[in-house]
């Protein structure tokens, strides 16, 4: 099966759960974590994640809406970036 990567990064001040709540979502969703980065800079959590989406059978904006809301709740700011849109967009 062909891999659909897309990049979710993930800022705000750090707390207890991010990782384990944002990750439990994706598990859900049956989206797939292939690498991740992350790391606190003077107490904001940074967090940049590659997911392979092709498990994940509805519509990638679904996805984004369901970060999103959970990054509200969180008072965080979440994104997600198709891999090809990423790409485009840091093309030197």
């Amino acid at each position: 099966m062909k891999k659909e990567l897309s990049f979710i990064t993930v800022i705000g001040r750090d707390q207890k759960g991010i990782v384990a709540r944002i990750s439990g979502l994706l598990y859900k969703n049956n989206v797939n974590i292939e690498d991740i980065s992350q790391k606190i800079m003077e107490g904001f959590f940074v967090m940049a994640m590659l997911v392979d989406m092709s498990g994940y059978k509805k519509p990638a904006a679904r996805l984004s809406g369901e970060l999103e809301k959970l990054g509200t709740a969180m008072h965080l700011t979440i994104q997600v970036q198709h891999e090809n849109v990423f790409k485009s967009m840091h093309r030197v």
